[in-house]
């Protein structure tokens, strides 16, 4: 007998994605974690006065928040895997 929530597909990924205060986490780390990237690796031109190119340091942006945002992801779909496991054995020591 399967379990209704291993037969249930795991949520899709925008869902994820946008679920249990994902984007804020990933903006706040964005935030922290760019600034501190931007002063290590442009701080000497903003320094002496230069800017540095504006896609270099809104990729230094983008790729805390794009980690951040797949850790989360990656970490839910686990947590629904266990959850799913644990459901299927619950109701497996039911049946007996």
């Amino acid at each position: 007998m399967t379990s209704h929530m291993s037969a249930m597909s795991p949520p899709s990924l925008i869902t994820m994605v946008s679920a249990d205060g994902t984007p804020k986490k990933a903006l706040l780390t964005a935030l922290v974690v760019g600034t501190v990237l931007t002063g290590i690796n442009h701080g000497d031109m903003i320094l002496e006065g230069y800017a540095p190119p504006v896609w270099k340091v809104i990729l230094t942006f983008c790729v805390p928040y794009c980690v951040t945002t797949w850790g989360a992801v990656t970490g839910k779909r686990a947590q629904w895997r266990r959850d799913a496991r644990s459901h299927d054995s619950a109701l497996q020591r039911e049946a007996q």
